[in-house]
């Protein structure tokens, strides 16, 4: 029977396949029908994460170098999809193969699409983040089309657009050159231009970018792309629209609503659940902190230092971050107790209560947890209650406040500026970054996705530059698995490897460190349902992740069609 069942799961599944090979024949593809496979639940999450990670690098390139379709842009995206190791997006961005690596990268591609429909179709923010991203790579792909490519695709899809015969380009050439910007007669010639409604380019029509006759609009192959990147926008909204309402009844299965709901704030860079024992002395936190530590780190270490205490959260976040670049648990008690009881915690208070939440945080106490640090997604994502300094400072400060800040730890009033300009739009990882760059005087190769990461990368950079100055090689400002790096007298730290996710928060520790912070601030009034709650409810882990096949309940995409 067991032999059976495999056999027929083993069916159903080719079957998919080939349905999934049939309805996705080209790289860059319209969304079209839902697709019916079979995952696990690892399967489901490893997609969804994958096209995520995608995602967040479009938007830190986009960030930096808004002409989406110019080759400057193309090429930043294209070494760090490769830097990033994303080897399905690299494939579907070099044109359109028939090969199986293209056909496995298509069915990815295909799948992790309608994975995250689902996870961003529940809220008006979510759903323009979405529809941006999912745009800028249908950029990157039809970008990359030959013109045969092109015109493959537009047979798929049964659209009715052909590029301008010869003979018809000839007679309109000079009309051409005239209205086409930077294009002499020689890139005419070679040059593939489209014929449609000027109804579907009207923006062109007004500013006089394009040669109009008789209602037909003559368009170059960029402008082409926007004519169709319109119309896929348009099947994404919608799709999305449809999605949404679909949303009840998948949210049933409680495996689906607890990995949807936290894909957004998922992370998608590397492992720093593994602390690096001894690495850092407590004695060199003030000083790194001037220079190796995210704004968001610093600000925390320099609130505790000048007030002598943190609300729980504070303290959760700071404790691992220092657990993550490696102080001890040993120093860790000896650094809280030292800051702690200059404050108001008596001596015994701590030991009692205090210390337990820290060796906690260690995996010492209760469930005996690995936990993991914050990572950028998850400090700007926690929320802010009374007297809470955590979270990221490029979020939650005003711009004046913010520009303060950045011009106290001596930046320049036009680079903080500058740094307040990308946070104002909403960039906070960008601002992080521009951070980076402008103390340590260095080019930044990648994107900040977290305060450990950013740790990392500095002390990469300055022992680097340490080594050029004594006449070695430096090293480069990007970190690499398992490479190492020494600083301050020989104290080391050995990088992650990459995964895709850390350990889960246990909320045994939330609501630990919730109690012990309600008796310890008898003088400040918190109400039941303030921040710390909103906190609980925002971090809630996820369970266990199960790897079994769902077999009796398939996940059969084809049912939410609209």
């Amino acid at each position: 029977m067991i032999n059976s069942r495999q056999n027929y799961l083993n069916a159903k599944r080719f079957s998919a396949d080939l349905a999934l090979e049939h309805i996705i024949p080209h790289n860059v593809c319209f969304y079209l029908i839902p697709p019916i496979v079979d995952l696990t639940i690892d399967e489901f999450e490893k997609l969804a994460l994958e096209r995520l990670k995608m995602l967040r690098l479009l938007e830190q390139v986009t960030a930096k170098n808004p002409k989406v379709f110019s080759e400057a842009w193309r090429e930043e995206v294209l070494a760090d999809v490769n830097q990033a190791g994303l080897r399905t997006y690299a494939k579907l961005a070099r044109g359109n193969l028939n090969d199986d690596v293209s056909k496995a990268a298509r069915r990815r591609d295909y799948l992790s699409h309608f994975i995250l429909r689902f996870a961003y179709c529940r809220s008006e923010e979510l759903r323009k983040w979405f529809v941006a991203r999912e745009m800028e790579l249908f950029r990157l792909k039809f970008g990359a089309l030959s013109s045969r490519d092109v015109k493959e695709f537009l047979e798929v899809y049964e659209l009715d657009y052909k590029p301008l015969p010869d003979e018809e380009k000839l007679e309109i050439s000079e009309q051409l050159c005239a209205s086409t910007f930077n294009l002499t007669r020689l890139k005419i010639e070679t040059q593939d231009f489209y014929a449609v409604r000027f109804t579907e380019v009207l923006n062109l029509v007004r500013d006089r970018k394009c040669f109009l006759k008789g209602g037909t609009a003559y368009i170059t192959l960029e402008h082409f792309a926007h004519v169709i990147g319109k119309k896929h926008q348009q099947l994404i909204e919608d799709g999305l629209k449809g999605h949404l309402r679909l949303l009840p009844t998948l949210e049933i299965d409680e495996r689906f609503s607890m990995l949807l709901k936290s894909i957004h704030t998922s992370y998608t860079g590397k492992n720093y659940t593994v602390a690096k024992t001894g690495a850092v002395p407590i004695e060199s936190l003030d000083q790194l902190s001037k220079k190796s530590y995210a704004l968001c780190m610093r600000n925390v270490h320099d609130t505790l230092r000048a007030t002598h205490h943190l609300k729980h959260v504070g303290r959760m976040q700071y404790t691992l971050f220092l657990k993550a670049i490696g102080v001890t648990m040993e120093d860790a008690l000896r650094f809280w107790r030292e800051e702690l009881t200059r404050g108001k915690v008596p001596i015994e208070k701590f030991e009692k209560e205090y210390a337990y939440s820290i060796r906690h945080n260690y995996g010492k106490e209760g469930s005996r947890i690995n936990y993991s640090p914050f990572s950028c997604m998850k400090v700007i994502t926690t929320p802010i209650g009374p007297g809470e300094t955590h979270g990221c400072p490029f979020k939650n400060l005003d711009p004046s406040t913010l520009k303060m800040k950045l011009t106290g730890y001596g930046l320049t009033t036009l680079d903080a500026d500058e740094v307040t300009g990308y946070a104002a739009k909403g960039h906070y990882q960008i601002a992080c970054g521009k951070y980076f760059e402008l103390v340590h005087e260095t080019k930044l190769d990648e994107g900040i996705n977290h305060p450990n990461q950013y740790f990392e990368l500095s002390q990469l950079t300055m022992n680097g530059k340490e080594r050029s100055r004594q006449g070695h090689a430096p090293s480069k400002n990007r970190s690499q698995p398992n490479s190492q790096s020494t600083q301050d007298g020989g104290s080391s730290f050995v990088i992650d490897t990459s995964t895709l996710n850390g350990a889960d928060e246990d909320l045994e520790l939330w609501e630990i460190m919730e109690s012990k912070d309600k008796e310890a601030d008898n003088d400040v009034t918190i109400r039941e349902d303030s921040a710390p709650s909103d906190v609980k409810k925002q971090l809630t882990p996820n369970q266990t992740k199960s790897t079994q096949e769902w077999e009796d309940d398939d996940f059969d995409m084809l049912e939410f069609n609209e």
